[in-house]
């Protein structure tokens, strides 16, 4: 597998490709504009990351899957449906995807929905083994801000699959000096966990937009973890799929850090400014926004998610974020470690 392929030149996409030409001869990146993949084919610049000489931009996806047999499919929950089906005809099952898309696919319209079923909500991995012919799937996730992967600052990542050869092979393309590369088998735990810390995150930048401390923080990302537990649990994912990279790991970047898309939207909140302009501002997907909603339309399956409750309140039902905190604070408390047992 000389020839890697990213599919997806969002700030993560592109900064995963600059990372997987330190190993790799070539890795072609899929643009789904031409204008884009000629600009950056000539300019070797991108939404600010310099693209490595060994990046080749295109927005040929037969062509892509012809080449490359690891693919890395970088797009929103929102339209990697799309994707799929357009990549599809293309695929075999010689083909090994690794995607990096931290959102769920929902089968029903849940603006429309009052409750949503198991049935209905699909892992990424679960909807490329639904909609290809391409067995051996998985995923990465991990504390990887794009800027800071762009700057090659060291950092680690975790690639999760039920097929050892999938982690063997993206461990192969990525691991390097400045990016570890960690496998785990438990992939449906990985997923849940890279979906669920973006809403915590919202909740944690709301947190320093009104001026509270580290302590306040750390509450909020301990129960953060412990209702991510509750959540995976109650989908058949083992708890220890949330204690490493994935889950603490990345629960501590996104919750910290203004680079995160979701802990923006989130402490521009506490300054009154809306959810859309602020996605307008960065021209990128919070995939917490959609988890928020997914969470609450689950809550008949018995997990404890007071928190997701709360941001419900307020990013759809238009509480004030304080009102919000009071309802929090007002919760019975239980044992502190009550997500283990």
């Amino acid at each position: 597998m000389s020839k890697v392929g990213v599919i997806g030149t969002g700030n993560f996409g592109l900064a995963l490709a600059n990372l997987l030409a330190i190993n790799k001869k070539q890795v072609l990146i899929f643009a789904r504009r031409e204008e884009i993949a000629e600009k950056l084919n000539k300019t070797r610049e991108h939404k600010g990351q310099i693209i490595n000489e060994r990046v080749t931009a295109s927005n040929d996806l037969e062509f892509i899957a012809k080449e490359c047999k690891l693919l890395f499919p970088i797009v929103p929950s929102n339209n990697f449906e799309s994707l799929l089906n357009q990549l599809s005809p293309f695929l075999t099952p010689e083909h090994i995807l690794i995607h990096g898309t931290k959102g769920l696919h929902i089968t029903a319209d849940i603006n429309e929905v009052k409750h949503l079923d198991k049935s209905q909500v699909l892992t990424m991995s679960e909807l490329i083994l639904k909609n290809t012919c391409v067995e051996r799937v998985g995923c990465i996730a991990g504390p990887n801000l794009a800027k800071e992967l762009a700057a090659e600052e060291i950092a680690g990542t975790v690639i999760a699959s039920r097929y050892n050869d999938v982690i063997k092979e993206g461990k192969k393309a990525l691991n390097s000096p400045v990016f570890n590369v960690y496998g785990s088998n438990e992939i449906k735990g990985v997923e849940i966990a890279s979906i669920l810390k973006n809403y915590i995150a919202i909740a944690s930048g709301m947190l320093e937009g009104m001026g509270y401390g580290d302590n306040s923080k750390a509450l909020l990302i301990t129960r953060g973890m412990a209702e991510m537990v509750f959540f995976g649990k109650a989908f058949g994912a083992s708890e220890k799929a949330f204690m490493g990279l994935a889950g603490i790991g990345d629960l501590m970047a996104t919750c910290n850090s203004k680079l995160s898309r979701n802990f923006r939207v989130g402490y521009n909140l506490a300054k009154g400014i809306k959810v859309d302009e602020t996605l307008n501002e960065i021209k990128e997907v919070a995939e917490g926004i959609k988890t928020i909603k997914v969470v609450k339309l689950l809550k008949s399956y018995g997990f404890n998610s007071p928190l997701a409750d709360a941001l419900y309140k307020i990013v759809y039902e238009d509480w004030d974020i304080t009102k919000g905190l009071e309802y929090l604070m007002s919760l019975p408390v239980s044992d502190d470690i009550d997500f283990i047992k």
